[in-house]
């Protein structure tokens, strides 16, 4: 994936030329998403965005269904598998690889069975066949395919929605109103530096990003940090915040293909600095085996101001 346009983070001149195009986006997405989708007789919940990019989709399915799974209602994950070959529906195991099946379903298949594939609800009755009592989607709010009992709209505080405006002209998928009027709620990661909580008409569940378990053995370390994310300067704070010497960070382009030479660059920078690669596990699943054992990872979770109402709200619905 490429790296956004700059313009897609204000309004200007040339985002509003594109306003014709924009209209066209947005009513191609409005004719698409009235479709009746097939109901599933389990559950179905969907981490979804309304801007193209990440959002903290992945992060959300995963807690999602952590707590399905501790409620005892057996979840299994739903996706496209952005970034890989397979078609599906197919269920993702332990021998794939982020070439066939995206780097997104390898971290959910850590947790629950997942399945990626272009027909959302052929996958739904795959998993349905398989045992599944409740699915999440990661992804897949414009995907009309699979009737959803719970939509959430993920946001993220840093970056908002952009310059509101519709591709091409900016980074919306649809305007945000069409978004929102098929959600139950939305699911603010990080301060709201934009000022979306005041625009949407939805309940607020806000969260923020919290390294893992691991980053006790990274404080105080000198590391050079790298991430091929939708925002890569997202990680690169938390570490600093935690207490991680950042002595250098290499951005790359969200599910960026690590060649030999990016990541021999980046091992020899860190040997300049006296220190450590470190990455994302979004990243750690697209190394080529011989530079795993000389990468370090720090993972991330999220961290609920309220989490008793978003455990009410998976209850109710999951």
């Amino acid at each position: 994936m490429v790296r956004q346009p700059a313009f897609w983070s204000y309004d200007g001149v040339l985002p509003r030329l594109m306003s014709p195009l924009a209209a066209l986006t947005a009513a191609a997405t409005a004719r698409r998403v009235v479709r009746p989708g097939w109901h599933a007789p389990v559950p179905v919940i969907c981490c979804g965005n309304v801007t193209v990019g990440g959002a903290g989709k992945t992060t959300l399915a995963l807690d999602l269904g952590t707590r399905l799974n501790s409620m005892g209602r057996e979840v299994h994950f739903l996706l496209r598998g952005y970034g890989g070959t397979a078609s599906g529906p197919h269920r993702v195991e332990t021998a794939d690889t982020a070439a066939q099946v995206g780097d997104e379903a390898l971290l959910l298949a850590a947790v629950a069975p997942t399945w990626v594939g272009v027909d959302r609800a052929a996958s739904a009755r795959a998993a349905i066949a398989a045992g599944a009592r409740s699915l999440v989607m990661d992804d897949g709010l414009q995907n009309p395919s699979l009737r959803k009992d719970l939509s959430l709209l993920v946001v993220d505080g840093a970056s908002g929605f952009g310059n509101g405006r519709v591709l091409p002209a900016g980074p919306l998928r649809e305007p945000v109103a069409a978004a929102a009027a098929r959600c139950q709620a939305a699911v603010l990661i990080g301060p709201d530096k934009t000022g979306v909580t005041a625009t949407l008409p939805l309940p607020i569940l806000a969260a923020r990003l919290q390294p893992g378990p691991e980053i006790g053995t990274w404080i105080g370390r000198r590391v050079v940090a790298f991430a091929g994310i939708a925002r890569p300067e997202k990680f690169f704070a938390m570490l600093a915040e935690a207490g991680v010497i950042v002595a250098a960070t290499r951005p790359f382009a969200d599910h960026h293909v690590f060649s030999r030479s990016d990541l021999d660059s980046v091992v020899a920078e860190a040997a300049r600095c006296d220190a450590t690669p470190l990455t994302t596990p979004k990243d750690a699943v697209r190394l080529p085996a011989a530079y795993r054992d000389r990468i370090g990872v720090v993972g991330v979770s999220l961290a609920w101001d309220d989490p008793a109402a978003l455990d009410a709200l998976v209850a109710r619905y999951g």
